[in-house]
């Protein structure tokens, strides 16, 4: 699952939906500083409010994810977009069309939700607008076994970018993809590629009410 489908049912909350967050920053900001369910559930009744709060928010992202990925429907929807990924780069796809099919179907079930509830994403950026990045950056260094300085400057990035909004276009939501490409230090995806787009995003939509179930 990706950003807002761990989020959108937590509006209320602005600390436990930056901890639902929390995961997916340190994967890209520190991948090293990682944190484990086991190094959160010390801090799930903490006394002081936000370390719980993010705490719950991590563990909900745990829950979530592992739900998420062994559903049949998440499995079957990222098969179909991996052949579609495959079929779009030809000799291109060396060994990117399964990590774009997962990826594909995560990004577009986030675009499901905010079409079906926009105001939702709005509340989103409120909520982590209201978070103390550097505080966030604190309770997960008392989880972390091996704390980051990187994680506060990922979430003022985060907030700052608006990524999720991009999810809505296609050429927008190209360029999205290749900012992961890039990170991950694989060849940009070619402009053709947003041409699977439009039935990757009915085929998520199709099966959305069965992945979040």
């Amino acid at each position: 699952m990706n950003y807002f489908a761990h989020a959108f049912r937590f509006l209320d909350d602005p600390y436990f939906v930056a901890g639902t967050a929390v995961p997916d920053w340190l994967n890209v900001a520190d991948r090293p500083a990682r944190v484990r369910s086991k190094h959160v559930l010390p801090f799930l009744d903490d006394p002081d409010a936000p370390t719980a709060a993010v705490a719950g928010g991590m563990r909900q992202h745990f829950h979530d994810d592992a739900r998420f990925h062994e559903s049949r429907a998440f499995v079957e929807v990222a098969y179909a977009l991996t052949a579609s990924a495959r079929d779009a780069l030809g000799n291109e796809a060396g060994l990117r069309p399964s990590f774009l099919g997962h990826l594909l179907t995560e990004v577009l079930l986030d675009w499901v939700l905010i079409e079906e509830a926009p105001a939702g994403l709005d509340a989103y950026y409120r909520l982590l607008d209201r978070t103390d990045a550097s505080r966030v950056q604190v309770i997960v260094n008392r989880m972390s076994p091996r704390p980051t300085q990187r994680l506060a400057a990922m979430i003022e990035a985060f907030r700052a970018a608006r990524i999720l909004s991009d999810y809505r276009e296609d050429a927008r939501l190209l360029g999205r993809l290749n900012q992961v490409m890039r990170r991950l230090n694989l060849p940009p995806l070619p402009d053709h590629f947003s041409g699977i787009l439009p039935e990757a995003r009915w085929r998520v939509a199709g099966r959305a009410g069965e992945m979040l179930a």
